[in-house]
């Protein structure tokens, strides 16, 4: 089961305290993921449908909470993947759909001829911060998914209406976070990306156990990319310190090969044996070693005058 099914299975079972409440989730709901039929004489029939039981038996309670109207629910083999059920919700009675979507400020009647349909949030819906929660969360369960923390942080709610993305991205944006609208085939896309700010999301929607299992997976990938962030930054350091060990070795072999090491300063043959005895020792180490101990940077000095030496007498051999 995906991240998106296992947070939408556990706000849908939430328990549906407020009135208000319950109608600021269908109006998100129905905003997101409806079908509203008219026929002829102005009959009209509210529909939704979705692959996911949960989110079904959601749907389904709110609207017998609210209205104690006939609902129909059925289920569908989805030809097509062949494997996952339709859930079709629908109202068919038609004052009471038109009841629902006045209710919610989907539609109104203007001049007793033709519906006249608002996409945009109700202020008067979302005035409430827990309808505000309520808001987001249908919005989620009508068009939302979150991608698997252990591959990437993403939180999209996606909707067909510009002035809905906005809307929708004003109300989630009112809990200090910072979402941003995307357009995609022809959608209008409100996502987070950043960890912190999906937390927060998971959070609102009261979804308290897919926010524990995320941020388990969160620390857990910040744990494992510092500690490679610092077994990298070891080994380069390692490569670093064998690498110059190396070129000061020969350096100092050449010398040796050609006027010999006693004909150095007393300074840089000491620094000089001792390399050559320590081959994997580091610059600080080797400082320590020193009858008069010195700084990293004081045999880093030492190194860099022996390379000189050698560099002279390959320049006067050539």
């Amino acid at each position: 089961m995906s991240f998106s099914s296992i947070t939408k299975n556990e706000i849908s079972r939430l328990s549906i305290d407020n009135r208000c409440c319950a109608i600021a989730e269908v109006a998100a709901i129905v905003r997101m993921n409806s079908t509203i039929q008219i026929s002829g004489m102005k009959r009209i029939s509210l529909k939704f449908v979705t692959e996911n039981a949960a989110v079904a038996r959601r749907i389904f309670t709110l609207l017998k909470m609210l209205y104690k109207t006939d609902v129909e629910v059925m289920v569908r083999r989805n030809r097509q993947l062949k494997k996952n059920n339709n859930y079709l919700i629908v109202v068919p009675n038609g004052n009471m759909t038109k009841k629902i979507l006045k209710d919610i400020g989907f539609i109104t009647d203007e001049k007793d001829s033709d519906y006249v349909v608002a996409y945009r949030a109700p202020k008067v819906l979302v005035k409430n911060r827990c309808c505000k929660r309520a808001y987001i969360r249908g919005a989620f369960l009508g068009g939302g998914s979150i991608s698997d923390p252990e591959k990437s942080y993403h939180l999209e709610f996606v909707t067909n209406n510009e002035e809905h993305s906005d809307d929708l991205l004003e109300i989630i944006n009112s809990f200090n976070l910072n979402a941003k609208v995307v357009i995609r085939k022809e959608n209008h896309v409100v996502y987070l990306k950043e960890g912190e700010q999906i937390v927060d999301v998971l959070n609102i929607i009261g979804a308290h156990q897919s926010l524990l299992k995320f941020e388990d997976v969160r620390v857990f990938k910040d744990v494992r990319n510092n500690i490679n962030r610092l077994v990298n930054c070891e080994t380069a350091n390692l490569s670093k310190t064998i690498d110059a060990s190396i070129r000061q070795v020969e350096n100092i072999e050449y010398i040796d090969n050609k006027i010999g090491i006693d004909k150095l300063s007393v300074n840089l043959q000491e620094i000089a044996r001792l390399r050559l005895e320590n081959r994997d020792a580091s610059l600080k180490e080797l400082g320590a070693m020193l009858k008069s101990p010195v700084s990293k940077s004081g045999v880093n000095h030492r190194f860099r005058r022996i390379e000189k030496i050698a560099e002279d007498l390959k320049r006067k051999e050539k």
